[in-house]
């Protein structure tokens, strides 16, 4: 039998996912379900489903909008966003039983992408903090995301360039958790707290601001495509 503490860490894991997984496919369904009565696209708008699907995935990874309405704010953004995505992409290391040539190329950029992270986190928090129309919408919430996302970073950078711990033991832990038999956790306090805080930003994911993501593919202004006088036009015959 494994000791407690292993199976509660698998346990809190396992239930930070299934929160993001049903609490992403709860908020999703109610946009979703939310009537749209006119066709409110942002012009100028695609005509088709094709230029939509087109448009959103340049949105996504280039913030299009984000860039017309602040290039500063877009920079943050962009650095932020291009940081974590690169860390997250490193740790499928952990999940895959053999590492990946292009894991392994990534992973020696690992000082860049903390260091994009973190500037940009930390931009971005200023901006919460120094803008005054910002600062005025800003909620003890968004501070508190904020503040479990730097958590999960700085542990992280902690354990990669000052306290490292067992990569093979961590590994064997999440590849456990994969494979529904969950192995020892390590003991090490950086590891543990890095844990337990991306446990508690997964699990908080899908109630607050962070869906923006997910939400901009349900966004109206954005999904819809510019097809009203094609709606309107009378059908003859």
């Amino acid at each position: 039998m494994r000791p407690w503490p292993d199976l509660a860490f698998a346990a809190l894991l396992y239930a930070s996912c299934a929160a993001l997984v049903l609490g992403a496919a709860w908020r999703l369904a109610r946009w979703l379900r939310t009537p749209q009565p006119r066709r409110v696209p942002v012009t100028p708008a695609p005509r088709t489903v094709a230029g939509v699907c087109a448009r959103m995935v340049h949105e996504t990874l280039f913030f299009t909008t984000l860039w017309r309405a602040s290039p500063w704010t877009w920079l943050l953004g962009w650095t932020f966003h291009v940081g974590l995505a690169l860390v997250l992409l490193q740790h499928l290391r952990y999940v895959t039983a053999h590492w990946w040539g292009w894991v392994s190329w990534l992973s020696a950029y690992g000082h860049l992408a903390s260091a994009l992270l973190l500037a940009g986190l930390a931009g971005l928090w200023a901006r919460r903090l120094l803008v005054d129309r910002i600062r005025w919408i800003t909620r003890p919430s968004d501070h508190a995301v904020l503040a479990l996302i730097a958590g999960v970073a700085l542990t992280g950078v902690i354990m990669k360039y000052v306290a490292p711990v067992d990569v093979v033991a961590v590994k064997a832990f999440v590849r456990g958790l994969v494979t529904a038999r969950p192995e020892p956790l390590p003991g090490d306090a950086i590891l543990l707290a890095h844990v337990l805080l991306a446990a508690a930003l997964i699990a908080v994911f899908p109630f607050g601001k962070l869906m923006h993501g997910p939400g901009l593919w349900v966004n109206p202004t954005r999904a819809q495509a510019d097809d009203a006088r094609e709606r309107a036009r009378p059908r003859h015959g």
